[in-house]
């Protein structure tokens, strides 16, 4: 029903910067907060950077004033740009979205958390 696509991984050095974007598509009648997790090898996904329909963020301790989480509700997409990358930063970078579904021509009153498929970004130092 619904159905997140990321992009803008890839390979830099430490230093560098990357901008990942994630489009949200399908039965979508509203979506409250979007964010961005990882996953390095090893280890338990956690969050990155969250942003709430209302412009509330969240980051964590490790990236704040490096990554900026933006979002463009009427495109129903969410961006991270990533600034002095180091290579910690390695990781499975996955889009998430908290989604009310539209069903009949209204939202169904419940929402669903919804995942991308995840873009590798991989920091070399």
């Amino acid at each position: 029903q619904v159905q997140l696509v990321e992009s803008g991984g890839g390979l830099v050095q430490a230093g560098g910067s990357l901008r990942l974007s994630c489009a949200a598509s399908g039965s979508i009648f509203s979506i409250n907060a979007m964010g961005w997790y990882r996953q390095a090898p090893g280890k338990q996904r956690e969050l990155v950077a969250a942003l709430t329909s209302g412009g509330s963020t969240n980051y964590a301790d490790s990236v704040k004033g490096r990554f900026t989480i933006s979002r463009d509700n009427a495109k129903n997409s969410v961006a991270l740009q990533m600034n002095s990358l180091r290579p910690e930063d390695t990781a499975v970078y996955y889009c998430k979205a908290d989604v009310e579904i539209l069903s009949h021509g209204w939202g169904t009153g419940v929402t669903s958390d919804y995942w991308g498929q995840g873009t590798q970004v991989t920091v070399s130092s």
